[in-house]
């Protein structure tokens, strides 16, 4: 449920409600009962994780360590060459 600022025009006061997206807008301000507007926030934001797949299949050129354990070279750490076939 989202959160949404308010700032009372009367008084100044800066408070915060949930609720849903299709309730309407509070018009009052509880402490002096003016009038009220809802304050545009930057809001929560989110991130999008690459999933093991797409780190897979995505440039071609992935360390098969993340994969198999060990580096294309047989290397328990990363050995900074290409993937197998890659180098000599």
């Amino acid at each position: 449920m989202p959160t949404y600022e308010y700032e009372c025009a009367n008084c100044s006061l800066r408070f915060e409600r949930s609720q849903t997206m299709t309730e309407d807008p509070i018009t009052e301000c509880p402490e002096c009962h003016g009038k009220v507007r809802r304050l545009i926030s930057g809001g929560a934001g989110f991130i999008l994780r690459e999933s093991e797949q797409s780190r897979e299949s995505g440039s071609g050129n992935t360390c098969s360590l993340e994969r198999e354990g060990t580096t294309c070279c047989g290397r328990d750490e990363r050995c900074g060459k290409p993937p197998c076939g890659d180098h000599p």
